[in-house]
C-alpha cells in the first residue's frame, strides 16, 4: 500500500534495536483518514472471506481493527485484554504472549462471552515482528473451536521471522507494508517489494 509506506518513510522514525516508531500517525496519535485507506485495503484483500468478528490485542490493534470492522459490514470487534479486570465476568480464553515492544509477557485474555465455534475470524493487527501476538491470538481462536480466516498486518518487519512462522501455519497473511530492512544511522526504510 504506497499511501501507507510514503507515510512511514515521511514520518516514521528508525530507532536503535529494530524499533519503527509509527507514533504520530498509528499508534499513538491517529490519522483517522489514513485508517479509512487501510480498513479500505483490508476489506478488499480479504473480499469474499467470511467474517463474523474481528479479533484485535489491546491496544494499537483496536482502532485499526475498529475502522476495519466498517468494511466488513459492520462486523463485531473482539480485544484480547492484557489484564485481568473486574469487569471480565465467567469463563475466559487466555494465553500467554510476549511483546517486542514491552519486552514483557502478558496473559491475554477474551471472555468466551464473545468468540465461539461459529465464529469465522479475521485477526488484525498494527505491526507483526516475532510472531508472539498473533501466535496468542491464533490459540485463543483455536480454544474457542473457531476458525481462523485471515490475518491483516499494517506493517510487517519482513526481517523478522513472525511472518514467515504465521504463512508456514498455512493462514492467509496480508501485511499492508513489509519492512525488509532500517536503518538506525540514517533513518531509512526499505519495503520488500522495491528493489
Amino acid at each position: 500500500m504506497q499511501l501507507l509506506k510514503d507515510r512511514i518513510r515521511k514520518d516514521g522514525t528508525v530507532k536503535a534495536g529494530n524499533v519503527l516508531k509509527v507514533d504520530s500517525f498509528l499508534n499513538h496519535q491517529i490519522d483517522v483518514e489514513l485508517l479509512e485507506e487501510i480498513g479500505k485495503e483490508f476489506a478488499r484483500l480479504f473480499k469474499g472471506v467470511r467474517c463474523t468478528k474481528i479479533l484485535t490485542i489491546e491496544a494499537s490493534g483496536i482502532a485499526v481493527a475498529c475502522v476495519a470492522a466498517r468494511y466488513f459490514n459492520n462486523v463485531p470487534v473482539v480485544f484480547a485484554k492484557k489484564s485481568q479486570s473486574i469487569n471480565l465476568e465467567g469463563d475466559s480464553y487466555v494465553t500467554k504472549i510476549e511483546s517486542f515492544t514491552h519486552k514483557r509477557v502478558y496473559d491475554v485474555i477474551v471472555s468466551k462471552k464473545y468468540l465461539s465455534s461459529d465464529d469465522h475470524v479475521i485477526i488484525i493487527d498494527d505491526f507483526l515482528a516475532n510472531g508472539c501476538a498473533l501466535m496468542g491470538l491464533a490459540d485463543i481462536v483455536k480454544s474457542a473451536g473457531a476458525t481462523i480466516e485471515g490475518i491483516g498486518i499494517v506493517i510487517e518487519k519482513g526481517f523478522q521471522n513472525g511472518g514467515q512462522i504465521i504463512r508456514d501455519m498455512g493462514i492467509p497473511l496480508h501485511s499492508l507494508a513489509i519492512v525488509k530492512s532500517m536503518d538506525d544511522k540514517t533513518g531509512t526504510v526499505t519495503f520488500m517489494d522495491e528493489e
